[in-house]
């Protein structure tokens, strides 16, 4: 797999007790941000070229740069609002495979409080899918989401109490306790073994795209991406 970028590895990570014990599980999860956006309905330019090339050299059925092995595939693909819906749906149309959509209906203010409780819920119902659901046991489940919610240590601080985002709610205990603002570019690929809801292995992957997609960003972790600004693009 080209430019892998490990953080660390997840072993023998403590159990969260607000997590229901997962009778199935999936062999890997693979978590990524949406594309970048113009606005609280869309993709910029750039995130719609972002979500051409996942489909084409990473996520998608005959990729190039494929994270799937020779003869798998994905079970299904997850998103939540209409960002990562957008960018997941052209790698899901490869494989004639519907996106799971927990959905959200934007509003005029996208950080306001009932929306980000909405998120918040729909994660959950997300990841309890995940971990309970058998037609995903054992298998590969892609899931494009809200970057916060997939970690962020001011919204876990917020909800202190209650298991709100993935980075949680799959005990992804050594994972970075927030994504970073800046990068659209890396994948979270989290593995289980079968019978332990406990992941055994974590890497940060790098959407590191050849040609004709080499011009879109790709920044190491939390370092700043300029191109949003001279493409348009809204943070």
């Amino acid at each position: 797999m080209n430019a892998a970028v490990w953080f660390t590895s997840l072993a023998g990570l403590v159990v969260l007790a607000a997590t229901p014990i997962a009778v199935a599980q999936p062999a890997r999860v693979i978590i990524l941000r949406h594309a970048e956006k113009l606005n609280a309905y869309a993709l910029c330019d750039l995130g719609r070229e972002r979500a051409d090339a996942l489909a084409k050299q990473f996520l998608g059925q005959g990729a190039t740069q494929s994270l799937f092995a020779p003869g798998q595939g994905p079970a299904a693909f997850m998103a939540v609002t209409l960002h990562p819906l957008e960018t997941i749906t052209p790698a899901a149309q490869t494989w004639g495979l519907p996106v799971i959509d927990y959905s959200v209906v934007p509003t005029k203010d996208e950080g306001d409080d009932a929306a980000e409780a909405q998120i918040s819920a729909r994660t959950q119902e997300a990841a309890r899918d995940l971990m309970s659901k058998h037609e995903y046991d054992g298998k590969i489940v892609i899931v494009a989401w809200e970057h916060k919610h997939i970690a962020s240590r001011k919204l876990e601080k917020d909800y202190r109490g209650r298991d709100v985002t993935f980075r949680q709610l799959l005990r992804l205990g050594q994972a970075p306790e927030s994504w970073s603002d800046t990068n659209y570019d890396y994948f979270w690929i989290v593995d289980y073994a079968p019978g332990n809801p406990n992941p055994v292995k974590f890497q940060a992957v790098k959407q590191t795209f050849t040609s004709p997609f080499n011009a879109i960003p790709a920044p190491d972790w939390e370092a700043p991406e300029p191109k949003h600004i001279e493409a348009g693009c809204k943070y």
